[in-house]
């Protein structure tokens, strides 16, 4: 798999997950979040299912803690569900922060350090109401919430990430409309596309004006090849919807000129006084790696006018090539061209597989794979420049895997989802071996 030893003294080992994948939204006076209403709605989600009881992690946390601890990792990533925090989106229910503290404190416990999410896309459906994303108020309304949620467990949290994946917030969600709210609308993908970056700057301002430090951000990126030298145009509009309109705005205040020139003409007024906000200063940079993506322009298209190739290698039960250069390669680039010297995570990677229990035991070999190759790559980064401080798998539980149910398994431990038995798979033992040594 891997060695411990080979990475540098200090290097973060974790896994990760996000709230309304695991957790159980019907517990603990939760309110409804748009997922909720996504699923509900025919077509959306595969097998029609949701995450009101997902993996029961709400009351099962302690045994998920304990397969961090006795696998020898120093971190889990997290997240915080901002319906359960505030079901209306502004009330604070004390059982949602309660919730939380319990959580963290058995990461302490446990020896594990805290690396927090405050939002994985559990979207209050009072804010829904008013229109989500595309509306600026939402924004603000998460500064308040991050206020909020650290005031309680700002204490013990080792990092804070603001937003996770906001590319998948606001394009995959309201032009593509895979996830929720499920739009398929240009303007409401512009407006979100630049209200989730002003949620990451008002928050990012609030908490360090309470005193609050190690703020970062997750984004995440696909390693853009075009499918020939004449397609450079089209990987280069590809790239700055994926990737550059996300890291650009925070890391030098303004958007890539290949976005803005489908996009400018439906942002809100305004926009660019925000840009300051946007780019206020973080500490860390989380990146989200799992695949490339081969492009040509497609001229019959509507804007941004991209046809996306199948590349030749293996790929995952999602469908997604298995290119582990393209870590190393993202890596690289984040910190030549935008973040120098910050620390960088790997905050997301790992691979779906159709997994079975066979005898008491889950043999992914592929995972295993993948997992030692992807490492191999990061490993490769650090010693290319890039100031990589660690790795978070993806995911420690199968999961509630958005619309795509609780079909496709990422996981280190197999989760039974008729009776929640936990098995832990041959990748979470290899993994826990290459943290021994």
């Amino acid at each position: 798999m891997f060695k411990r030893s080979t990475f540098p003294e200090g290097f973060t080992f974790g896994a990760a997950t996000a709230a309304y994948q695991i957790e159980g939204q019907r517990f603990g006076g939760a309110g409804s979040c748009h997922w909720d209403t996504f699923a509900a709605t025919p077509g959306n989600v595969v097998g029609h299912e949701d995450g009101a009881l997902a993996c029961d992690h709400y009351h099962r946390w302690a045994d998920d803690l304990d397969f961090l601890k006795n696998g020898g990792f120093d971190a889990y990533r997290f997240s915080t569900s901002w319906a359960r925090v505030m079901p209306d989106g502004v009330t604070v229910n004390p059982d949602g922060l309660d919730f939380y503290d319990r959580l963290v404190d058995g990461m302490v416990e446990r020896g594990l350090q805290p690396y927090l999410t405050l939002y994985h896309w559990e979207l209050p459906s009072a804010l829904a109401d008013r229109g989500g994303w595309t509306n600026r108020e939402t924004a603000e309304r998460f500064a308040d919430f991050s206020e909020t949620v650290m005031a309680r467990l700002g204490d013990r949290i080792t990092r804070t990430a603001t937003v996770n994946e906001p590319w998948c917030v606001s394009w995959l969600s309201h032009y593509v409309g895979h996830h929720a709210p499920g739009l398929r609308d240009i303007r409401a993908a512009a407006r979100s596309m630049h209200h989730i970056q002003l949620a990451h700057g008002l928050a990012v301002e609030r908490l360090r004006s309470a005193g609050h430090g190690d703020l970062g951000v997750v984004l995440n990126f696909v390693d853009i090849t075009p499918l020939n030298d004449d397609e450079a145009r089209a990987a280069a509009r590809a790239d700055a919807i994926s990737n550059a309109w996300f890291i650009e705005s925070i890391a030098r205040g303004t958007y890539p000129a290949d976005a803005l020139e489908g996009l400018v003409a439906h942002m809100p007024a305004q926009w660019e006084d925000d840009m300051a906000t946007i780019s206020t200063p973080i500490d860390w940079l989380g990146v989200n790696y799992y695949t490339r993506e081969i492009v040509s322009a497609d001229p019959d298209a509507p804007w941004p006018g991209v046809e996306r190739h199948a590349g030749p290698l293996p790929k995952t039960q999602m469908g997604w090539e298995i290119h582990s250069d393209g870590l190393s390669n993202i890596l690289e680039r984040m910190a030549r061209d935008y973040v120098g010297d910050l620390p960088i995570f790997v905050t997301e990677n790992g691979m779906a597989w159709a997994d079975d229990v066979v005898d008491g035991a889950v043999n992914d070999e592929q995972r295993v794979e993948y997992t030692a190759a992807h490492l191999s790559a990061a490993r490769d980064a650090i010693d290319r420049g890039a100031n990589l401080q660690g790795f978070f798998y993806w995911s420690l539980l199968d999961n509630f895997e958005w619309a795509f149910g609780y079909e496709k398994r990422f996981g280190l431990i197999h989760v039974d989802f008729d009776t929640l038995v936990r098995t832990p798979k041959a990748s979470y033992h290899a993994f826990a071996r290459g943290l021994a040594q």
